[in-house]
């Protein structure tokens, strides 16, 4: 049997808040915490956390923003149409591209034409962790993650990575891990779109 603080930690109260579990997750999150009221007092807390979030970035979003918006939509959609949710590998320097291949396999997580500089796929999300296929066609503005750990591995193309003053050249099958509080931007060295693993961990 599943205890409260197993089911918080399971990342379904997050979905719940961002509106992306189905009906019968709904009305389980709904039922455990009418039963259990840390689960109650766990939801309101992520609500107050993704309000402060929300109005943090208010009047500074970063481009990066509508794109994992429009990412979170389509994962959503995906959940709603039966598609399982899945929990890839937290990623490492031991991280290998064969690791991702149950995803980057998918006929689905492709680079539409039309796509704008950035585009991304979610493949799994939850309390730990939010992990994307990404692509971009140029670069990434410059961004500073004080919440978040932001890590890449480098699946097709290159590009360089400027954390600071130093500049990190990644080519497919690289690894590497932003730290928190330093500004980094990404600039794409190759012809091809640059195409990562993109997971943000909470710090």
């Amino acid at each position: 049997m599943t205890t409260a603080k197993e089911y918080i930690e399971s990342g379904i109260l997050e979905m719940y808040v961002l509106g992306m579990t189905n009906a019968d997750e709904t009305a389980r999150v709904n039922e455990m915490a009418l039963k259990h009221p840390e689960i109650s007092l766990e939801i309101e807390e992520i609500s107050k956390a993704l309000e402060i979030d929300a109005e943090s970035k208010m009047y500074k979003p970063s481009q990066t923003v509508k794109p994992f918006i429009m990412a979170i939509v389509d994962y959503t959609e995906r959940l709603k149409n039966g598609e399982q949710m899945t929990f890839p590998p937290l990623l490492s320097r031991e991280s290998k591209i064969i690791d991702f291949a149950e995803w980057t396999t998918r006929a689905d997580m492709i680079l539409p034409d039309d796509a704008d500089n950035l585009y991304a796929k979610l493949i799994g999300h939850n309390s730990e962790a939010t992990t994307a296929i990404s692509w971009l066609r140029t670069h990434s503005p410059v961004e500073i993650h004080t919440t978040e750990l932001e890590r890449f591995l480098i699946l097709e193309g290159s590009c360089d990575i400027t954390i600071g003053n130093e500049v990190h050249s990644l080519v497919a099958g690289d690894f590497l891990a932003i730290p928190l509080h330093i500004e980094h931007s990404l600039v794409v060295t190759s012809q091809i779109p640059c195409k990562v693993i993109l997971q943000r961990v909470a710090a």
